[in-house]
């Protein structure tokens, strides 16, 4: 598996941290729990899009591209860390937002990452709920092409096999640091949405016998439909690493009982997750992605899923500037 082969731009802060998380560990009285501070990455906050983008900017830059495009929803991290790189690189960025959520709070629709995206010079366009987003963002794009514009659109999440080698390698920095630290890892988790983080850390894991199982908790698509989406991507992304056939798909897990109401709409198990990784770890978890992964993980610890004894990592995939968003679904002192 080969990835330094492929166009890369270095716009990460890497490797980043891996922690433990004690107090979270001792309150919770079941396995060890760690953090990989994927929130670290350094790219206008961080997150974990800004792995995909080192790859997804480089294909851009190879194209010759003088704007790059995408699209997700409101408070959408990726979009904020698209905006950033094309700024740092001298490109146009043009974002297309979907409404998933309906909130018409006015920190939603214009704090957060929407505020760091005017920030970084890109321009939007909003779209209302249940639209092919990706086959709006080609109609949007071709649209600039023909006005002599040098487009490259890069799907919702960066989530193509380009972006999901910023996971493969991924798998190969956590693997280089368990090994440093003599940690011995049991599972892996993290949120999972658009697929392309947990499709290029199993084929990076596979790849490298690993033998740690990943899971993914998902954030907005039933379980089956995105076992098989990132399935689909993992067995792309191993085409193009050259290991074809790596991924199985019994490797492919998936647990969706934490989506709570819809994607982007916290639950009460989320809001708790971001309650107790801010109160003992100092940490800031976000309300559409990594809350709803830390909710997963707190639930499963609490039936007994992962184990007194065992080690679990958390990958942190980052979003907290997207909490200014949400400020009505907190109970804060007026």
């Amino acid at each position: 598996m080969n990835i330094s082969k492929f166009p890369r731009i270095r716009l990460a802060h890497l490797p980043t941290p891996l922690e433990p998380l004690k107090r979270l560990s001792a309150f919770l009285g079941g396995p060890d729990i760690w953090i990989k501070r994927d929130d670290c990455t350094g790219l206008s906050t961080g997150g974990n899009k800004t792995r995909k983008l080192e790859f997804l900017m480089a294909a851009a830059l190879e194209e010759d591209a003088d704007m790059v495009m995408t699209q997700g929803a409101t408070q959408s991290n990726h979009a904020r860390q698209t905006a950033a790189a094309a700024a740092k690189l001298g490109l146009d960025c043009h974002i297309l937002l979907e409404d998933r959520t309906g909130y018409n709070h006015r920190d939603y629709k214009f704090n957060g990452n929407v505020l760091l995206d005017h920030l970084h010079g890109a321009t939007m366009e909003n779209r209302g709920s249940g639209l092919d987003m990706n086959a709006e963002l080609e109609n949007v794009a071709e649209e600039y092409r023909s006005k002599g514009r040098k487009v490259y659109s890069i799907p919702g999440g960066g989530s193509n096999p380009v972006g999901a080698l910023g996971y493969a390698n991924c798998a190969l920095e956590l693997l280089y640091q368990f090994s440093q630290t003599g940690l011995r890892v049991d599972h892996i988790v993290h949120a999972t949405g658009s697929s392309g983080t947990q499709a290029g850390l199993i084929t990076g894991l596979k790849a490298m016998n690993a033998n740690i199982p990943l899971l993914g908790i998902g954030v907005r698509a039933p379980r089956e439909k995105q076992e098989e989406n990132v399935c689909s991507l993992a067995a792309k992304t191993a085409d193009m690493l050259g290991c074809s056939g790596v991924v199985e798909p019994c490797d492919v897990v998936a647990n969706t009982d934490y989506v709570g109401p819809g994607y982007g709409i916290p639950a009460p198990d989320t809001l708790e997750a971001i309650d107790l990784f801010a109160k003992l770890e100092g940490i800031l978890l976000d309300p559409v992605y990594s809350a709803k992964g830390g909710a997963g993980l707190v639930d499963l610890i609490r039936k007994g899923h992962f184990k007194s004894g065992e080690t679990v990592v958390f990958l942190h995939t980052g979003g907290a500037i997207g909490l200014a968003g949400y400020s009505h679904c907190f109970d804060i002192p007026k």
